[in-house]
């Protein structure tokens, strides 16, 4: 074996070792690309003028249109959640949903489906729908670990239920319409939902204890006030996702053009309601500003990474090990899905996106996998592997703001189900590629 026959892997290995000891991610990648890229021509691999080309590189991706619906989606998602509408939101459905055993859990699951279709970012809706619906689910006695369960699982859905940042990453690194990723993972992403919702009528059918109803002085507010919060709180939200849904389903808009309107949106529902300030339009730019930057940090680092990693051959080693599994199209996606499933528990989607799915694209190409198929795997796979324990980022995220009765334990056996369900859903995807492709090909042709 020579010697580049290794350093490749070895990239891996450091940058692993940096993530390990806590060091920022996007510096991790930068540094292990600096170090290795010098390596590389200490030993003749590449001349120094390589290292230009990396900046070149950087700046291409960089002009890439559709990475400005990154931010787009950010602000609308970020703004909806610091105004108090989703709050809101689920005290609505709540009320709505109270007569019904579960009623509460099945509001979190539609709420958590709204959040992901306006925050797309599994961190803030999970800590969202914790720090709003947790205590009021336990107050009412939901039994802990349905509660906690039904709460991870529905923030998990910022990764496939479109519009979502998720899916905006997985579009531009497999080099397909985003516009066309959305609409093949509208129907996955209900399906989850869905599942999800099931389990909480069957649970609470079969165990009516877990999940009562709400108590009738809570539920019971009168029908002209019910239609109130109805028309005030639930259809304008509703109205900004089917608009910018519908404008990239129906060929008027590319998913920046949409992410743009969802922002204009945003800030007439926060003045609408009364919560347009300063401050909080303040506050809502410094979180865009802070995930943006993260964003797009990890993509200088990663490219940097994997244009070094294909200078010391390691994309060709990947590709020749890749190609080689058995079995054609079944076998690289057992493998490819396993990877990215043990790698989601240990690393966030942005590093999987940027440095493991390049390697996954030219292969699939080869195999005549369907691109937007594949991506719409890949996002329901990071999804379970966000909530599978003991590792899944939604757990971890839900643990920072629960209560002290709620136990890491208890967190763990609630999402069990959720996860099993989500196997099930992605296994179906997997099974069934028309679950995917129905609606793209209703779809007027992408202006992405």
């Amino acid at each position: 074996m020579v010697i580049d026959d290794f350093l490749g892997p070895l990239m891996f290995v450091g940058a692993l070792l940096l993530l390990s000891v806590g060091y920022p991610v996007a510096f991790s990648l930068g540094a292990v690309a600096i170090i290795f890229g010098f390596i590389g021509v200490g030993l003749g691999f590449f001349e120094p003028i390589f290292f230009q080309a990396i900046a070149d590189r950087i700046f291409d991706i960089m002009a890439k249109y559709n990475l400005l619906a990154i931010p787009f989606f950010i602000f609308m998602g970020s703004m909806l959640e610091k105004t108090g509408i989703a709050e809101r939101l689920l005290e609505t459905m709540g009320i709505l949903l109270g007569r019904l055993r579960g009623g509460l859990a099945l509001a979190v699951v539609i709420v958590g489906a709204l959040l992901a279709a306006t925050t797309g970012v599994v961190a803030a809706t999970v800590v969202a729908m914790g720090l709003i619906s947790l205590p009021i689910m336990l107050r009412y006695g939901y039994n802990k670990q349905l509660a906690v369960g039904v709460i991870a699982a529905s923030g998990t859905l910022g990764q496939i239920i479109p519009p979502s940042v998720v899916l905006v990453v997985l579009g531009d690194q497999l080099g397909i319409s985003v516009g066309d990723l959305f609409i093949g993972s509208l129907i996955p992403g209900l399906m989850m939902a869905g599942a999800f919702a099931l389990h909480v009528l069957i649970v609470s059918f079969l165990k009516p204890d877990l999940a009562p109803p709400l108590p009738a002085e809570v539920r019971e507010i009168g029908g002209k006030a019910i239609f109130k919060r109805v028309c005030g709180v639930m259809v304008p939200p509703l109205l900004l996702i089917l608009f910018v849904l519908g404008s990239i389903f129906f060929g008027f808009a590319a998913a920046t053009e949409a992410g743009a309107v969802g922002c204009v949106g945003a800030i007439i529902l926060a003045a609408f309601n009364g919560k347009l300030t300063i401050k909080t339009l303040g506050d809502v730019c410094d979180a865009t500003l802070q995930i943006t930057s993260m964003v797009i940090f990890i993509l200088l680092g990663s490219t940097a990474f994997s244009f070094i990693f294909q200078g010391l051959n390691g994309e060709h080693i990947m590709s020749t090990f890749l190609s080689s599994i058995p079995g054609g199209q079944i076998g690289f996606m057992t493998v490819s899905m396993l990877v990215v499933l043990l790698l989601g528990f240990f690393i966030d989607f942005f590093e999987i996106a940027f440095i493991v799915v390049p390697l996954f694209v030219p292969i699939a190409q080869q195999l005549g996998i369907d691109l937007v198929w594949y991506g719409v795997v890949l996002g329901a796979n990071l999804q379970t592997s966000f909530l599978t324990p003991p590792f899944g980022f939604a757990l971890f995220y839900l643990r920072g703001v629960a209560p002290p009765e709620v136990t890491t334990n208890d967190i763990y056996r609630g999402a069990i189900p959720f996860v099993i369900l989500q196997l099930v859903v992605l296994l179906l995807i997997i099974l069934f590629p028309g679950i995917v492709s129905f609606l793209p090909s209703l779809a007027s042709p992408s202006v992405s």
